[in-house]
């Protein structure tokens, strides 16, 4: 049995071992995807799972680490490098403040980060006796997709564009067909499908406030606003969430006003293109030989195994999304 490790190690100190120890905690749906990815990273080995709806152990490459009920239990046998939270959000708070104290890992959250702001404080609040902001960070898988990305390299080569003057987001899942099981599983649309939308816009502007939010349908659909600034400039963004619909289809919109270029982002397709007027600047395509959430979570463990992990995975980012979320809109904040 190995003690529990304290540990207040800078995050820049805090760097992956050569051999990576992974510890899983809840082995549910968005698991086996981190499963299939980290499979693929030579540097890593799972050391154990831990879930108490599970009784089996889960396979990988070929053989079946040692699985707990409980993360408890499990940091008693073992002292991993990285603890993955593939658990309920509610649950996420509790379970980082244990993987905190308990050992000196790192710490990667399914997003949202947590459920509401008292939790969000309850975390901040350890700073002062561990590595919050070095330790923990949350998994805003959409800023890894390929074509956010691609658009992020856009932008970071055409400065003479000018800042990025309104954005138009759209964000429908076939929920509706779940009935009351989509609102037990995912409370609302804009709970579920917000914040993977403010953090895949946190790759392009500085999100400063939501400065309106109407949820309808009964939470199945909502329509919210976002305040925001890019290169010196305050921006609004259109925000729209649904589950009225019989199929998946998420795309966003760029607007550079100065410039009128516009970037028009398919999440769902994961394609993209960069038009002026009637000419097409730029376009982005893929194979289509890798499943979506295999080409968000496979850079984002890369950016999480290296020395210095993408911001946008940060504490601090999950912080800034997590109170723009759960925020009382305030109308005209952010406009000067």
């Amino acid at each position: 049995m190995h003690p529990p490790a304290h540990h207040t190690t800078s995050g820049a100190q805090h760097a992956m071992r050569d051999l990576v120890r992974i510890g899983l905690v809840g082995v549910g749906i968005i698991a086996k995807t981190h499963l299939e990815v980290l499979a693929e990273q030579p540097r890593v080995t799972l050391a154990f799972t831990a879930d108490p709806h599970r009784n089996e152990a889960v396979g990988f490459r070929g053989t079946k680490p040692p699985h707990y009920a409980t993360l408890t239990h499990a940091l008693t046998e073992h002292q991993p490098d990285l603890i993955v939270l593939a658990t309920p959000t509610n649950t996420h708070a509790d379970l980082v403040g244990e993987a905190l104290t308990q050992s000196s890992a790192r710490v990667l959250v399914e997003k949202p980060l947590v459920h509401d702001l008292d939790s969000l404080a309850r975390l901040r609040s350890l700073q002062g006796t561990e590595d919050v902001h070095g330790r923990v960070f949350t998994a805003h898988h959409f800023a890894f997709s390929p074509e956010v990305r691609w658009a992020a390299q856009q932008i970071a080569e055409h400065p003479n564009w000018g800042p990025i003057t309104a954005i138009t987001s759209a964000f429908y899942d076939p929920y509706v067909l779940r009935g009351e099981q989509a609102f037990a599983s995912y409370v609302s649309s804009w709970t579920d499908s917000g914040v993977n939308q403010l953090s895949m816009l946190a790759r392009f502007v500085d999100l400063t406030a939501l400065t309106s939010a109407h949820p309808m349908d009964a939470g199945a659909s909502a329509w919210c606003t976002a305040a925001y600034r890019s290169r010196g400039t305050v921006g609004s963004a259109r925000l729209r969430t649904s589950w009225r619909t019989g199929s998946s289809s998420k795309e966003t919109v760029l607007i550079f006003g100065h410039s009128g270029v516009e970037i028009w982002i398919d999440h769902t397709a994961m394609t993209g293109f960069t038009a002026r007027g009637d000419a097409l600047l730029a376009a982005y395509g893929n194979d289509g030989k890798t499943p979506r959430k295999i080409a968000h979570y496979r850079p984002l463990h890369e950016s999480l195994l290296s020395a210095q992990p993408d911001p946008v995975l940060s504490f601090d980012t999950a912080v800034t999304i997590t109170e723009l979320h759960h925020s009382t809109p305030v109308p005209g904040a952010g406009v000067e």
